[in-house]
């Protein structure tokens, strides 16, 4: 029996076990499962704010879009011959945004990404021209959200409005809907979608901060187009060509530019319209290129002297400041000094959406204005033409440099900042006109010099009635015969074309 206080000591262990268990288990409820470390639960039990059923809906909202459309949107690689766009001078604060990457081994080659939309089920892709501009040869591929890839063929560009369409041999893909950008508001949510710094299917949210922002100079010609749509959804190179969809998913935009101080996201960017996009990419499907009409005009937005100048009771309209010989305004009756109020019976409200009007429009295509002339409002139908006739008729037009201005007595303008002096003959000869004063001088800051009067520049007439400029006095004459505070509206011609300025006459204490 020497094993019997051995085999106490082991019943009396496993007694204790037991017993404890039982103690353990009778104060806390959980159990013997609450010994265990894999059971115990963690964090609170429930959420703290239950969402109420607007707030879920707009969740969803933003689940349910992401979902739809980033099946649509398509990573590009572009292999490239040079390091830069040859698109002209870009604003340091305003840059596309697309991602180069230079190969060490290739100097002269360079790797560029970007974005694109399928607009069609068969593989059409459009994108913006600065990503894929200069790609070489078979240089362009895309990858789709499910990872494949193709070789893409460059159908054509424009880079009036930085538009490019890409081909896949590809069918079956999702298609984005096109929605009509006219109908966007401020303040409205959108989601940005695109592939920013190397991260495929991104997407980020925010608001329509502004329409029909233009007059950024992005790409260096004056005949771009640039009538965006701003939005505060964060974007990042990378993001060129990439979609900007509602929240039906519908696609507003193009992606195409941000505004930033660093490179990088800042809160602004740009998008082209889709009303834009879709008629030049429907051009460059059929045709390879865009068939673009234009009127041929000098055009600037109304500001409040213009319209004081011009005898309008709002600040409305674009001023026409200039009509191209031979162009389609020329044949239709337009005027310098003419307001323009309407395109096709929608109401323009700057020289950016004017352009982005008639860019809809096909050369041998007609649109409908509606002008203010004088003190009352009159229609014309234009029938457009293409640029290149307006370009070659303007260059013939403009004057050359040539002959030296005979020195007169110079009659100052002070409170306005400018002197004049009568034209010789050479002045008129060069100029085609046989009268007119010529500016001699204009101050530094003042307020002729902030409206755009410049030495050089020929002044032929003056007011909405076109009353022939003869000499100094007879400008004198019709500046001191309107009030402090009037707006005067002065028909200027230069050796680079002619163009219209308005001045606000001073008051007393101006």
């Amino acid at each position: 029996m020497k094993n019997k206080p051995f085999l106490t000591a082991i019943a009396l262990m496993g007694a204790g076990v037991v017993t404890g268990v039982f103690l353990v288990s009778s104060f806390n409820p959980e159990g013997v499962s609450s010994l265990f470390a894999a059971d115990r639960p963690l964090g609170a039990k429930k959420a703290p704010i239950v969402m109420d059923n607007q707030l879920q809906m707009l969740n969803n909202a933003f689940v349910a879009v992401s979902k739809a459309v980033t099946p649509a949107v398509v990573s590009i690689t572009v292999t490239t011959e040079n390091k830069r766009s040859e698109g002209g001078q870009v604003p340091d604060e305003l840059l596309p945004f697309f991602n180069f990457r230079d190969d060490d081994t290739a100097p002269r080659q360079s790797e560029a990404s970007g974005s694109g939309v399928f607009i069609t089920e068969d593989g059409y892709i459009v994108t913006n021209n600065h990503v894929v501009e200069n790609a070489k040869e078979g240089g362009i591929r895309i990858a789709t959200l499910d990872r494949r890839e193709y070789n893409a063929r460059l159908i054509g560009r424009d880079p009036l409005t930085d538009l490019a369409v890409l081909k896949v041999d590809a069918s079956g893909q999702t298609a984005a809907f096109i929605a009509n950008s006219d109908d966007v508001q401020i303040g409205e949510w959108v989601v940005a979608v695109g592939n920013p710094l190397g991260l495929r299917s991104t997407i980020t949210a925010g608001i329509v901060s502004a329409i029909g922002r233009g007059q950024l100079g992005l790409s260096g010609n004056s005949y771009a187009v640039e009538n965006f749509i701003q939005t505060d959804a964060a974007i990042n190179p990378g993001n060129s060509g990439g979609g900007l969809f509602d929240l039906q998913g519908r696609l507003v935009g193009i992606n195409t530019a941000i505004a930033t101080r660093t490179g990088y996201y800042q809160g602004y960017g740009f998008a082209i319209p889709a009303n834009l996009m879709k008629a030049v990419i429907q051009d460059i499907i059929e045709d390879g290129k865009v068939d673009r009409g234009y009127i041929g005009v000098q055009i600037k937005t109304i500001d409040e002297t213009d319209a004081k100048a011009a005898g309008l009771e709002q600040v409305t309209g674009v001023l026409v400041s200039d009509v191209i010989k031979g162009s389609a305004a020329a044949a239709a009756g337009i005027e310098e000094g003419d307001v323009i109020l309407e395109v096709d019976g929608m109401p323009v409200h700057s020289s950016n959406e004017l352009q982005s009007r008639v860019v809809l429009h096909r050369a041998g295509q007609s649109v409908a204005l509606k002008l203010w002339r004088g003190g009352k409002t009159m229609n014309k139908n234009v029938t457009l033409r293409p640029r290149d006739e307006d370009a070659s008729v303007a260059s013939s037009a403009r004057p050359g440099d040539s002959g030296d201005e005979r020195r007169a007595e110079p009659m100052n303008f002070d409170k306005l900042g400018f002197s004049v002096q009568p034209l010789d003959n050479t002045n008129k000869e060069e100029l085609g006109i046989s009268a007119g004063v010529v500016v001699t001088k204009v101050l530094p800051y003042s307020h002729a010099a902030r409206r755009g009067i410049r030495v050089g520049d020929v002044i032929v007439a003056a007011g909405v009635d076109k009353k022939n400029i003869t000499s100094p006095n007879s400008l004198k004459s019709i500046l001191e015969s309107k009030s402090p505070g009037d707006g005067i509206l002065l028909h200027v011609k230069s050796k680079n074309g002619s163009r219209i300025v308005t001045l606000e006459i001073p008051r007393e204490n101006g």
